[in-house]
C-alpha cells in the first residue's frame, strides 16, 4: 500500500504537528503501524459520517486525528491532521 500526502495535509502537518517534537515522533510511529495494518486496534480507525462520509480517520494520540481516504487502486491519501475540532 502506497501512502500519499495531499497538499492540505502537508500544510496542516507543518502548522499543527511539527511544532511538537513528541507529536511528530508519535505520528511517524502510528503511520508505520497504519502502513502494516490500517485497521490495527491501536489506531482506532473508523469510517466518518455526515459530510465526511467518504473518508476514514485514525488516532495519533488522545486528541490528534488523521483523516484519509482509500483510493480506487487500494492506496491511501492522507487529507488532514489535527485535533478533533480541527479536522471534523
Amino acid at each position: 500500500m502506497q501512502i500519499e500526502f495531499s497538499t492540505g495535509f502537508k500544510k496542516a502537518y507543518k502548522k499543527r504537528v511539527l511544532v511538537s517534537e513528541t507529536l511528530d515522533k508519535r505520528f511517524w510511529e502510528k503511520l508505520a503501524i497504519f502502513q502494516n495494518d490500517p485497521f490495527d486496534r491501536s489506531l482506532k480507525t473508523h469510517k466518518l459520517i455526515g459530510e465526511l462520509s467518504d473518508f476514514y480517520a485514525f488516532s495519533v494520540d488522545y486528541d490528534c486525528r488523521v483523516v484519509f481516504e482509500f483510493t480506487e487502486d487500494g492506496d491511501v491519501t492522507l487529507l488532514n491532521i489535527g485535533t478533533h475540532r480541527q479536522v471534523y
